[in-house]
């Protein structure tokens, strides 16, 4: 079959010159004049071909001859551009630059020269004038197999500077463009931000191609489009099946999944599946009657707190997961069946926590499965890529969806195949049919009764097999906490307490809930100062730039007294934690426990198992000899969360050993007039003190904290902190926190919270409630079993203490409040125990 295309590529000599920018202002302007446009991207990049879509109003289509193989790429740029005046490919990096290694191989010369396409170079002259002429000339003659058609000229300083670039250029130039950053695509961390995450997409675009229609030749343009040989192959159409019914096959859509290739919905269609889309941060709930999921690429890490906000949905997409639902995800979709992200709760459907790096993962893979998966038979092959900053720590006993370099990767089962690797179906189309043939074959289950309030076991239908209902009951962590039913009408509030499906990631923000009195979140009520307001505000107008932390270093340095080489701003404690746990390869870390379980956290997602050193109560005493001698990273709190104990100077000194870390979170220190036992001002080999600024200057939302230890230390860690990971207001509140005035009001509000921690003291003594001598803005106290969800339901939210190693159902931690709301729980107690 011979067919007639209009085609021409948009090359550069290097990224950065513009051609995305100029490609997909050619597309919007040449269909405003009346064409219409078929967009293509050379390679296997994803944003780009959102915004050709959004220029063409048609699907953007990629050409990646590694993926999808050389024979498929003339009959997939037909299949794409059918119904087309004409077509625009955007080519990818250097004109001639593809996979390494490979002789330019999958370059976009060389699907220049597999769909005989000519070719307008985009040159950015911002550095040079004359020169570029001899830029042009030197690309022009490099391979006689591809045409250099014409030149656009982008980024000129003026008339005079063009003009000396223009006369160097031996070919025809196109257009020349002056610098304009209003028509340039915001970038991050894996490159432009997609369309779809882009509210002002549109109006962008319409500047954009207003430009482009006044500085280049648009008839010129498609006149050299016109000039493109006719094409001999038959356009690719996706393989049709018929299975056994019809499957419905949610797909996720929205800014956190901006990427799927269009021929893979095609190819599902076509396998006879039909699709529905869905939003994982906006829609509540799946589709209704689903028999597959799709999850494919996106960025869920630019938008992991929306996706945490988004429970409902979370717990929807967990439950027909685990419930054998077909599932397919890829890369975002990956990261978003995990159980965190960066410490962010996600779905939860694949037991693998997902953290940001520094390093950039961007690779093709040839692949092979090593087990049936829904994808299909073991020793099925694909040719993928990998392109994310995230890494994924699995549990234990997990089968891999994919080999490759001699490693497993992935997560697969018999109806789920979850991984890192994008694959472009057309390349395989196998993998469509095998995906809707296992949702074909799926039975939705009937809905799992069970009473969340006395805890009992689920209600199954009798027809469920007895091996369906052990599969399907109740989470022992639930079973282990039940909650006394509360009698219609004698509270005002009313709130159902379900223990987490993981304790160590349980906060206390979870059961402070809308309505209900808040002593479960252990952050200062304290109004925020005015002076801290002005540094936040501040560090938003600085968020036009880079964020620098070095002057918070320098700040928190001269506070202490100490070197600035001791000093590591942070995004939080958690983010120490986090690096700590990748800092050397622990054979035996240890952490003193009852105490917040971030640091087991931080290990576990490390690849870590460390030991829990349990002290006894009621006043948890440290026992250094309690901590094996060959320790060599131990976690301990001071003063102590849950507990509130505040461990001696010399009894931490105590723990130090050759080749020993010891990490003392300090989290608490600020809110205890004069800081006793304080390690943070003291140099001493061997020990990291942990801070953060979020308790008392109340501002859980800008993350915000330090580490202090030895030079050689604070170096190692900071080579493991992903780059800009302390926000601008972040900074600045750090800088304000640590000034004579700031001094001052942390003096004033650590002996507000110590004569309002008596008033809770004295009045839990009174009602003979034992509790644990706190120096802590919180007091641990045993007030029995049964008593943290009466007092939930009553609409007094205090912080359920299981979830802490070494403590039971009996515990409650309470935070430090005003006398007036204090005696209101006092009260609330004192009904709940008589």
């Amino acid at each position: 079959m011979v067919t007639s295309l209009p085609r021409v590529v948009i090359a550069a000599p290097a990224s950065g010159h513009g051609k995305t920018t100029v490609a997909t202002g050619l597309m919007a302007a040449l269909r405003h004049s009346g064409r219409v446009v078929s967009g293509h991207k050379v390679g296997p990049d994803y944003i780009d071909p959102g915004y050709h879509s959004l220029a063409t109003g048609r699907p953007g289509r990629n050409l990646d001859p590694r993926m999808v193989g050389e024979e498929r790429i003339v009959p997939l740029l037909l299949h794409g551009a059918a119904g087309a005046d004409l077509a625009v490919i955007e080519g990818v990096m250097g004109l001639f630059d593809g996979q390494i290694g490979g002789q330019g191989f999958a370059s976009t010369a060389h699907v220049a020269a597999l769909t005989d396409s000519p070719i307008v170079l985009v040159v950015d002259a911002s550095h040079a004038s004359r020169s570029i002429g001899a830029l042009v000339a030197g690309m022009r003659a490099f391979d006689p197999a591809v045409t250099i058609a014409g030149v656009i000229v982008n980024k000129v300083g003026s008339d005079r500077h063009a003009g000396e670039v223009v006369d160097a250029i031996d070919a025809p130039v196109l257009g020349v463009i002056s610098r304009d950053d209003g028509i340039v695509a915001p970038s991050r961390h894996l490159g432009l931000v997609p369309m779809a995450e882009r509210d002002d997409a549109a109006a962008a675009l319409d500047r954009l191609s207003e430009r482009i229609a006044r500085t280049v030749d648009l008839s010129t343009v498609a006149d050299i489009a016109r000039a493109a040989p006719p094409l001999e192959a038959e356009p690719w159409t996706p393989p049709v099946h018929t299975p056994s019914r019809r499957p419905r096959i949610a797909v996720a859509g929205g800014r956190a999944f901006t990427f799927r290739y269009a021929e893979t919905e095609e190819l599902l269609a076509a396998a006879g599946a039909e699709l529905v889309g869905f939003d994982p941060l906006e829609d509540r709930d799946l589709p209704a009657g689903i028999d597959g999921l799709y999850l494919g690429g996106g960025f869920p890490e630019v938008h992991a707190g929306a996706i945490a906000a988004n429970a409902p949905m979370r717990a929807a997409v967990r439950a027909a997961v685990r419930d054998g639902v077909p599932t397919v995800a890829e890369c975002a979709g990956l990261l978003y069946l995990c159980r965190t992200l960066d410490g962010a709760p996600m779905a939860g459907a694949i037991e693998a926590d997902a953290q940001m790096t520094g390093r950039l993962t961007l690779a093709y893979r040839q692949a092979v499965a090593p087990h049936a998966s829904v994808l299909g038979p073991a020793g099925t092959t694909v040719i993928g890529h990998e392109f994310h900053r995230t890494q994924v720590t699995p549990g234990h006993g997990e089968q891999a969806a994919w080999t490759f370099d001699d490693r497993p990767a992935g997560f697969a089962s018999t109806t789920l195949h979850a991984s890192y690797l994008h694959t472009h179906w057309a390349g395989t189309p196998d993998l469509a049919r095998a995906f809707v043939t296992a949702a074909a074959s799926h039975t939705t289950r009937e809905p799992v009764e069970w009473d969340v309030r006395t805890a009992k076991e689920p209600v199954v239908p009798s027809k469920r097999s007895p091996k369906d209902s052990a599969a399907l009951r109740l989470p022992q962590a639930l079973r282990r906490a039940p909650c006394r039913e509360v009698p219609p009408g004698r509270y005002p509030h009313t709130q159902r307490v379900v223990a987490p499906s993981d304790p160590l990631r349980h906060h206390g923000d979870v059961e402070a809930v809308d309505g209900a009195i808040d002593f479960a979140v252990n952050v200062s009520s304290d109004p925020r100062p005015e002076w801290l307001t002005d540094a936040l505000v501040l560090g938003v107008t600085r968020s036009d730039r880079y964020p620098d932390a070095r002057p918070a270093a320098r700040a928190i340095a001269h506070h202490l007294a100490r070197p600035v080489e001791e000093i590591l701003p942070s995004a939080g404690a958690a983010e120490v934690f986090g690096l700590v746990a990748r800092l050397r390869p622990w054979r035996q870390p240890v952490i003193v426990h009852p105490q917040f379980t971030e640091p087991d956290v931080a290990l576990r997602m490390a690849g870590h198992e460390p030991t829990h050193v349990l002290l006894p109560g009621p006043d948890f005493a440290l026992a250094t000899d309690a901590v094996p001698e060959d320790a060599d990273l131990v976690f301990i709190g001071n003063p102590t969360n849950p507990t509130g104990r505040l461990h001696r100077i010399v009894d931490l000194e105590r723990l130090r050993r050759p080749g020993r870390l010891v990490v003392v979170d300090e989290a608490f220190m600020d809110a205890l007039p004069g800081e006793p036992e304080s390690l943070a001002s003291r140099s001493l080999p061997g020990v990291l003190v942990v801070r953060s600024l979020t308790k008392l200057w109340a501002m859980p939302g800008i993350r915000a904290g330090f580490a202090t230890g030895p030079a050689e230390v604070i170096a190692a860690l900071r080579d493991l902190q992903a780059p800009w990971s302390v926000s601008s207001p972040a900074v600045e509140a750090m800088i304000a926190c640590h000034t004579p005035e700031a001094a001052a009001e942390a003096r004033a509000r650590a002996s507000r919270i110590a004569r309002d921690r008596a008033v809770l003291t004295d009045g839990l003594s009174e009602l003979g409630v034992p509790f644990s001598p706190s120096d802590a803005p919180f007091v641990l106290a045993r007030v029995g079993t049964g008593v943290h969800g009466r007092l939930a339901a009553a609409g007094y939210a205090v912080r359920r203490a299981d979830t802490f190693p070494g403590l039971d159902g009996q515990w409650v931690r309470i935070a430090v409040r005003p006398p007036a709301l204090t005696r209101k729980l006092l009260t609330a107690l004192r009904i709940e125990l008589s």
